[in-house]
């Protein structure tokens, strides 16, 4: 395996932060803004009392990114409660995902975590009566492409992206978790019977623990945009470390859950990478059990070389000559699991011929 790049270092081993130089400073803060992550390694260092003695510039420039942490998260509950307030007249519960999820549970996830919009899971046969009700609330659909509208409402697995029209916050309304298009198609109402209360918060549940792992682990393994690979990685590093501490049997459920909900492989590359970039320990049972899930050796090699390559800090020429070429051909994986190959290929060519010449035009 090759060298890791000194932010995932750091994430595997907080402590060795203490250890850097000047060169090894910058280099660090370089990365960690790169991937959203200033917050976090902010926050890393406090919880092993490196903080207070790191450099006065080191700690001014992770104190910037603490307070927009800080504002963001205020930002997210004032969003949630606006959420709230606009789905309380469907009666359905409000299941958060993702890092709203983190947030409104309290999750260490959440420390340091940036996002950009609100994920919520509601069934397939609400999701007019929820569309309405949030544009009576201000939201509007931000996709206005006839091929976009249709590409979502058809094919996908939520609405088209809703922006609120004075706020500007974003919300993504999902009926599941993969698109209808896809060959597995985990059943979404197993997801939402599972779904859990968050204390003090009425109406709001997230995911069960073994579903919220295996959505993370879906969404960074089948989506095929790795911008954010690192910090999606470590959210599942820092769901599985949790989980597995404060909840009895989680390492037996966990694969059973995988089987049941038809994600074997996306939990078997989790596992697999957070072990060995991460330093998650993963009980070797687990390991074992999750093995159900592998590729092919030859698929498998291929599938570390390009994993490898992509889940690393987002600076140029960070991820080598291969980087762009790695995020391209995972780019077109994530379409070709979500999509049968003619629908594919009439995708990528909209997407590549039609839609830019339609941008331009309007």
């Amino acid at each position: 395996m090759t060298a890791l790049p000194l932010l995932t270092r750091v994430l595997r081993d907080p402590p060795s932060m203490a250890a850097l130089d000047a060169p090894g400073w910058e280099l660090l803060l370089r990365q960690a803004g790169a991937a959203d992550m200033g917050a976090t390694l902010s926050l890393l260092a406090e919880e092993h009392g490196l903080l207070a003695a790191l450099p006065a510039r080191v700690q001014r420039r992770l104190a910037w990114s603490r307070t927009a942490w800080e504002r963001h998260t205020q930002a997210v509950r004032f969003e949630v409660q606006q959420v709230q307030r606009a789905l309380h007249t469907t009666g359905l519960p409000l299941i958060l995902l993702k890092g709203t999820a983190y947030v409104a549970a309290g999750l260490p996830a959440a420390a340091g975590r940036l996002f950009s919009d609100i994920d919520l899971l509601v069934p397939k046969t609400a999701l007019g009566e929820v569309e309405s009700v949030f544009m009576l609330h201000g939201w509007a659909s931000s996709h206005h492409d006839a091929y976009d509208q249709r590409y979502y409402r058809e094919w996908m697995h939520e609405l088209p992206p809703m922006q609120h029209m004075r706020r500007g916050t974003a919300v993504d309304v999902h009926h599941a978790i993969l698109p209808e298009t896809a060959a597995v198609r985990p059943d979404p109402a197993l997801l939402r019977a599972a779904a859990r209360a968050v204390p003090g918060l009425e109406g709001v549940q997230v995911l069960a623990p073994c579903d919220m792992v295996l959505h993370s682990a879906t969404h960074l393994f089948y989506e095929g945009e790795f911008k954010h690979g690192l910090r999606d990685l470590f959210d599942l590093h820092r769901l599985i470390c949790h989980f597995a501490a404060t909840e009895p049997g989680f390492w037996q459920a966990l694969p059973a859950r995988a089987r049941q909900l038809e994600l074997g492989r996306p939990l078997f590359y989790a596992l697999r990478y957070c072990a060995q970039l991460l330093g998650t320990p993963v009980p070797a049972a687990t390991l074992q059990e999750a093995r159900a899930g592998q590729p092919p050796h030859p698929l498998l090699a291929l599938m570390d070389g390009l994993f490898r390559t992509v889940l690393r800090p987002p600076l140029p020429g960070s991820a080598g000559a291969l980087g762009p070429v790695c995020e391209g051909l995972l780019y077109i994986r994530g379409n070709w699991l979500r999509m049968p190959p003619l629908m594919l290929s009439r995708h990528l060519f909209q997407k590549a011929f039609l839609s830019p010449r339609n941008v331009k035009s309007s």
